[in-house]
Parts: C-alpha cells; structure tokens; sequence
C-alpha cells in the first residue's frame, strides 16, 4: 500500500516562495482589454466632469470584467488580481467597484454601449483579416454565408435573498433578463436585466433587445441579419417591428420565430393530406424518414381559411412553418398530439422561397443559444452579486463584457481545439496558470513552466520582447 502514497513522503510546506504569481494567463485578457482601446474607450465614457477618482472608473469596470472572465463571482472577487500585485500593479479595493458600478446610471450605460460598439468594429476588422471573414453560422451540412445572426433568449438567474427586483416566476425566483448574442462570433450583444416578474411575451423588450443588438454589429454588416428567438417573441408589435426593420433600403433582415400551437393551427393540421409532409434534415444534412419527423408550411391553409383569413393583421410576407416528430417518453401534449401520437413545432419566418427542410434546419439551431446562455452563466451571469438592482445592471454589462473578452481570445489568440475550448477549458489550460515572475534590466519578466502542457499556446498569446 506504501506504493499508493509514496508521493507525499518527501513533500514539506513552507512559506518562502518569490516571484510566483497565479492566474497569470488572466493579464492576457487585461492586455487585450488596454491593447483593443476597450479600456480607454470606457474611461472617456464613464468620465464625469468635475470628478477624478484615485482610480479610473474605465479601469475598474475593465477590471471587473477581467476578474469575471477569471471565474470571480462577487466583487470582492477583485482580490484575486489585486493579491497579484507584482503582476497587476495597483488594483482597487473591494468598496472601489462597488461604488464604480452604482454610478453607472441610464446615460452612463448609453455610452458604455457606445464605446463597446466602437471596439466591436475594430476587433471585426481583425477577425475578418485573421479568418477571411467573419465565421458563419452553421446550419446542418451548410452555413449562412456572410448572413450575421442574432439570438434573442430570456433566462432565470436564480436568487435566495431579498435582492431589488427578485421575484417569484415560472422557473422559480430571482430575475428574468433577456440576452442577446451573436451566433457568429458568440459574443453577448446586450443583457437586459430584468425583474422576475418580467413576462415572456414583453414585446417593448424584445424590441429594446434587438435595436441595441443591432446598434453593435458594425455597419457593414448590419446589411445581413438574421433575428431569432422562441415562441416569447411571438407578438404583433415584435413582428411588426421586425417587419419594419426589414423593409428599409439597404437592409435585408430576415427572422424565425417560435409560435404557438393554438386552436387555428390545429384545425390547419387536421387538414393536411398525409402527402403534404416534407422531409426534415438532420445536423449532417440527411433526409430523416418521413415516419419520424417531417415539416410543412400551413401559411396557405391558414390564409385562406373556410372561416376568412387567420392570419389578418399579422404581416402579408410572414410564413408559418410546422415540424413534427415522435414525442418522447414523458413529454406533455395537447389533445390533438395525444390523439394522432405526433409532437408539433411551429415557427413564422419572413424568408421567401427556400425549402422547407432548411429553414426548419435554420430555426432548430436557435438552440445553439442555450449554450451561449450556459457559457454566460458561468461568467458573470450565473449570480448577481448585490442588492441593488442598478449594481447588478452594471454587473451584467462587465460580464457581458467578459463574454467578448474571452471569445475574442479565442478568434484572435488561440488555433486548434483551444480555438473553441469552452471557458472552464480556458480558465484551466490558460488564464489560471501559475508562473514566476522576474525582475532584470529594468523589465519584468513571466517565466512559464516547461512542464505545463499548454506552455507554448500561453507563450503565443504574450506581446512581443
């Protein structure tokens, strides 16, 4: 048995160590963050006349989402770079960010969004020299081309405590924003934190969203968009203002939204000939058999109904799209999927023509934002770290933040699988990675260990000399 704990026979505990500082991977965000302008960019913005803070207020809001991005989940969190001051230099102590984030106000968020949009458009221009492009969006065996794509999802953040605008919902307690994030990229677009008693179909929200996700895509690309989210969206006023939106000159914006099975859609169904039914496409882009899953478009049934036109007010160009499949075991149905044993999606796009299988293909992946959301959770937006509701705000703009800062990383920094290593992977391999740190000619100097296996992706993400 000796042989099971040789390990720790000779090991001995002291402290004596110089020159070791932990996380240091995590300076690679912060120089990214100074190195693409964020940071000055949100000092000009957050700049109050007549009022200078012994420590910048762009700097700590900087900070903040560094140490998010780092995995801290509280503000006093902030100690993990301020304890690695040989690396950091001057970090604000723990009341500092507190009273940074309660000063951020409408207007300051106004402009904080401003500036991130300014950085946005230069980061794109390196990601488009690096990749030749910006990355598609997937679909099945194919992508979107240069289409740039916006998903839209609320979430629960869950909360035990008596925090300003927590509240009982249909997921639990807590609070109830709603995110955006661009597909392409995975960067989060905008975080409207909510109260719990937020509704799903909040139409003025969903339009809130997407203006100011919009407002982040530089210009050039706002050309081509895509706007998707579930069934919440599904609102005349959301609709109309997305159909207004896409009827601009030089603007063509598509969308695909999830919609309720309702009594008009049902009695459409239940006139469908069996042969109506077209083949749905699996994610390698293979026609799944007609006895599992299948896709039609009621818009035509729907329109001219023996009762008039179910479809009034809703626009001329909305098409209405239903998939079926086999229901799986515990899945709750209405009557009429109880009775022919199938289960039934519906969505409405704008998108003319086109087959059915790849616009069902196109709105499936909408799921693709779960994991944005999941990813998000796990930086910064998984807690919200005070009573008050304007700090917690604030709170979501640094970790909204931190989700830029870790996937421009990887579209910038990183090759291979660390090019699309989730952030645990990241935090793990890279940003928490202890180092020693030397002092000679007037430099200061990070010595990796050779040992580390991701050594040399850490090296690769250094400025040069």
């Amino acid at each position: 048995m000796s042989g099971l704990t040789s390990w720790s026979h000779d090991l001995a505990v002291e402290i004596d160590g110089h020159g070791v500082v932990n996380h240091a991977g995590t300076a690679v965000l912060r120089l990214f963050a100074d190195g693409t302008g964020l940071t000055g960019r949100l000092s000009r913005a957050l700049r109050r006349r007549g009022f200078e803070p012994i420590h910048d207020r762009g700097r700590v809001l900087t900070d903040t989402a560094v140490m998010i991005a780092d995995g801290g989940r509280v503000l006093s969190d902030l100690a993990t770079l301020r304890d690695q001051g040989e690396l950091f230099g001057p970090i604000a102590s723990d009341p500092t960010p507190r009273r940074a984030l309660t000063e951020i106000d409408p207007l300051a968020l106004d402009r904080i969004a401003a500036a991130r949009a300014a950085v946005r458009r230069q980061v794109w221009q390196l990601i488009a020299a690096r990749h030749g492009g910006i990355p598609t969006s997937r679909v099945a065996d194919r992508d979107l081309g240069k289409q740039i794509v916006i998903r839209l999802d609320a979430t629960v953040i869950a909360s035990h405590s008596d925090k300003e605008g927590a509240a009982a919902n249909f997921k639990g307690y807590g609070h109830h924003p709603l995110a955006s994030f661009c597909d392409n990229t995975g960067e989060a677009l905008v975080v409207k934190l909510r109260p719990g008693t937020a509704g799903s179909n909040t139409a003025r929200d969903h339009i809130d969203v997407t203006d100011a996700s919009i407002a982040q895509i530089p210009w050039p690309y706002r050309r081509n968009l895509l706007i998707t989210t579930d069934g919440a969206g599904a609102t005349h006023d959301f609709i109309d203002h997305l159909h207004d939106l896409a009827h601009r000159r030089g603007r063509h914006l598509d969308y695909s939204i999830g919609w309720e099975l309702g009594e008009r859609e049902q009695n459409a169904i239940r006139l469908l000939p069996e042969d109506a039914w077209q083949h749905v496409i699996d994610a390698d882009g293979k026609a799944r058999d007609l006895d599992d899953a299948g896709v039609v478009e009621l818009t035509g049934l729907l329109r001219r109904s023996v009762g008039g036109d179910q479809l009034t007010g809703w626009p001329a160009d909305m098409r209405v799209i239903c998939r079926r499949e086999r229901p799986g075991s515990g899945a709750q149905l209405s009557l009429l999927e109880e009775a022919d044993g199938w289960r039934y999606s519906l969505f409405v796009t704008n998108t003319p023509g086109r087959q059915l299988d790849f616009l069902e293909a196109r709105h499936r992946v909408h799921a693709h934002v779960e994991d944005r959301i999941r990813n998000g959770k796990s930086t910064g937006l998984g807690h919200l770290p005070s009573t008050s509701m304007q700090v917690n705000t604030a709170w979501c703009v640094a970790a909204a933040i931190a989700t830029d800062l870790l996937c421009w990383l990887r579209l910038l920094c990183l090759t291979g699988t660390m090019a699309h290593a989730e952030t645990k992977t990241l935090r793990y391999r890279l940003l928490h990675t202890a180092v020693r740190l030397v002092r000679g000619q007037r430099k200061r100097k990070i010595k990796i260990p050779e040992t580390w296996p991701w050594a040399d992706d850490l090296l690769a993400l250094a400025p040069p000399g």
